[in-house]
């Protein structure tokens, strides 16, 4: 693949390690849509969550040695955060940005840690009411209540009395990662174990016996790994030896769709899964296009287009066919483990080494 490289001009940020520095090039493409892809490089580290901000108009990335604050008008790092600036731990996996403009950030074994408008920090521990030290996702309801997604069962934290309120025996399993509310209110949670669903009222859950992921066509070998024992991984190991494994009721990611066509899964080996919120699944593999069968990350563009981040690379749903982006046309890798859309509608793809954003071309 030819490209013309340039240098960005976005400045280092130490984040505590020398080697941390956000910058890269463009890489200009021609031959799919979006057609240019600007790498920015971490070094040696994991990009695990994405969060765009519009109270600040910034975006979060949240990385495996702390957090960066990127400023959207001038693309440079506006603030970088460690543990000796108030993170709990230096392992960011989920960052969420509430009504009332607070981050949410999630730590690997570290808890949970908040900052404030004012620039204030406080951290909640289990001795506080979280749920446990493993926090992975968040979604906010139109209250400004915050659901926490936990290695040991889903917290919602009130909005006005910060109270927590532990959820463990209604889950059809208590490790909690992808999390999303849809129009009704009723908050989705996507498990090692299948999907949960709460309205307020009543709780349903559904596995793969109900059509939650793909049939393992490729027949991949199953994965044993339940999260049970684990706690010291600093990795997800999805393969079984030197191949991908299929764990199809294991649920990294959920989001519901903006066009209204229910709620996707990102599943381990099954692919993505569309839920009509009734009784009605329809899951997607590579049989049908999608760049990998293991899925990390969902997010939605305002044309109602669908992203997909996969151990394969990033994948882009229009509702009819998928078009995929993977090392070979630019970017940093092919494992996508996060994913958020800036205001200009440029995708942000995160993944180990650092980001690559994916700029659609003026017409």
């Amino acid at each position: 693949m030819s490209a013309e490289k340039k240098q960005n001009p976005l400045r280092c940020a130490a984040l505590a390690l020398a080697f941390m520095c956000w910058g890269g090039a463009a890489l200009a493409q021609t031959a799919k849509t979006p057609p240019v892809i600007e790498n920015y490089n971490i070094g040696d580290a994991y990009v695990r969550a994405l969060a765009n901000d519009p109270h600040r108009k910034s975006m979060w990335v949240g990385t495996s040695v702390g957090a960066l604050e990127i400023d959207m008008a001038s693309q440079s790092v506006k603030n970088t955060f460690t543990r000796k600036d108030g993170l709990a731990n230096e392992y960011v996996f989920a960052v969420g940005v509430g009504s009332d403009a607070k981050v949410w950030f999630g730590t690997n074994a570290g808890g949970v840690s908040t900052y404030d408008k004012d620039g204030t920090w406080k951290t909640y521990f289990p001795m506080h009411g979280l749920a446990d030290y493993w926090v992975y996702s968040f979604a906010f309801d139109k209250a400004g209540g915050v659901w926490i997604g936990t290695w040991d069962g889903a917290n919602y934290v009130e909005p006005k009395s910060l109270a927590f309120k532990t959820y463990k025996s209604e889950l059809i399993n208590i490790w909690v990662y992808g999390m999303d509310i849809d129009p009704q209110g009723r908050t989705w949670f996507g498990t090692e174990g299948g999907v949960s669903m709460y309205d307020g009222k009543v709780w349903k859950s559904w596995t793969h016996k109900d059509g939650l992921g793909a049939q393992n066509v490729a027949e991949l070998p199953r994965s044993a790994n339940t999260g049970l024992g684990t706690r010291t991984r600093e990795d997800l190991m999805v393969t079984a030896g030197a191949k991908e494994s299929y764990n199809p009721n294991y649920v990294f990611a959920s989001s519901w769709d903006l066009s209204g066509r229910g709620v996707w899964f990102g599943t381990w080996g099954g692919g993505a899964s569309l839920f009509d919120g009734k009784s009605t699944w329809k899951s997607f593999s590579t049989l049908d296009g999608l760049a990998g069968n293991i899925v990390y990350s969902i997010v939605q563009d305002k044309d109602g287009g669908v992203w997909f981040g996969t151990n394969h690379g990033a994948s882009y749903y229009d509702g009819k066919a998928f078009v995929n982006y993977t090392q070979a046309d630019g970017l940093l890798g092919d494992n996508i483990y996060a994913m958020a859309i800036d205001p200009q509608g440029a995708v942000w793809l995160g993944t180990k080494g650092g980001v690559s954003r994916l700029v659609q071309r003026k017409k």
